[in-house]
């Protein structure tokens, strides 16, 4: 015989563990605000904007499919500005002490809206050296451009610059936490659940016939004791048969 669980019997359970369900929540929450606030590094973002457009020579005959030539080439300049002859050559400026491969995991390139600019992001622990990577990158990619594919049609357009007050992109503390909140807010309610399927003992009228088959006959009521209502009972016979010895 299949058991069914109902709506009823679920918001019991949950009722009844309500506690340990916030406890196992504030708990899961405090420790990823503590996480974040001490533990993660703060990363910052600097970007800076290139433009893939004609040579001086060509300007006279521009037209869409030179347009077009140029989008095609942005994703040839994406792997370029990425590689190891541009990155190089910007360890070397910056004087920076870290592997070709550790700073092209620090930058992404893209075209921006299928646009002839390309956005160069990098994201560093230090807002000013963000910045500088960024700038350098570009100009480092603008020179060097002119040698590896004989061309001389990238400008830049706006370069990155250092806010006063920077502000990490990550980590999040708030996006971490309202995670938090929900994981352990779904644990702690699976965690409830558990603990209630594996109770096994019997409490009530209804349990027994559940988990035994048997009916039950008759049950033998609680009372509550008032504890004073005795206490004058029993000082009360006390006292009449000290009167009676008396």
């Amino acid at each position: 015989m299949e058991e069914t669980i109902s709506l009823k019997e679920l918001f019991e359970t949950i009722k009844k563990r309500i506690l340990m369900i916030i406890a196992i929540t504030v708990i899961a929450v405090g420790i990823s605000a503590f996480i974040s606030y001490l533990f993660l590094t703060p990363i910052y973002q600097s970007s800076t904007q290139i433009l893939v457009n004609q040579s001086k020579a060509d300007m006279q005959t521009f037209n869409v499919n030179d347009v077009r030539t140029n989008i095609e080439l942005i994703n040839t300049y994406n792997v370029i500005i990425k590689s190891p002859i541009i990155l190089d050559k910007v360890r070397s400026e910056l004087g920076l002490e870290r592997s070709t491969e550790s700073l092209n995991s620090q930058i992404s390139v893209g075209a921006e809206r299928n646009s002839q600019v390309v956005g160069i992001t990098v994201q560093d622990p230090d807002p000013a050296l963000a910045v500088q990577i960024a700038n350098t990158v570009a100009s480092v990619f603008q020179r060097e451009i002119v040698s590896i594919m004989n061309v001389d049609n990238v400008s830049i357009l706006s370069e990155a610059t250092l806010t006063e007050n920077p502000a990490p992109v990550k980590p999040n503390p708030t996006l971490n936490m309202a995670i938090a909140f929900v994981v352990g807010l779904m644990a702690a309610v699976g965690l409830a659940f558990l603990l209630e399927f594996l109770d096994n003992t019997i409490k009530t009228e209804k349990d027994i016939e559940k988990h035994l088959g048997i009916s039950v006959i008759g049950a033998i009521p609680t009372f509550e004791v008032d504890h004073q209502m005795v206490a004058r009972s029993v000082n009360s016979r006390r006292n009449k048969r000290g009167e009676e010895i008396a």
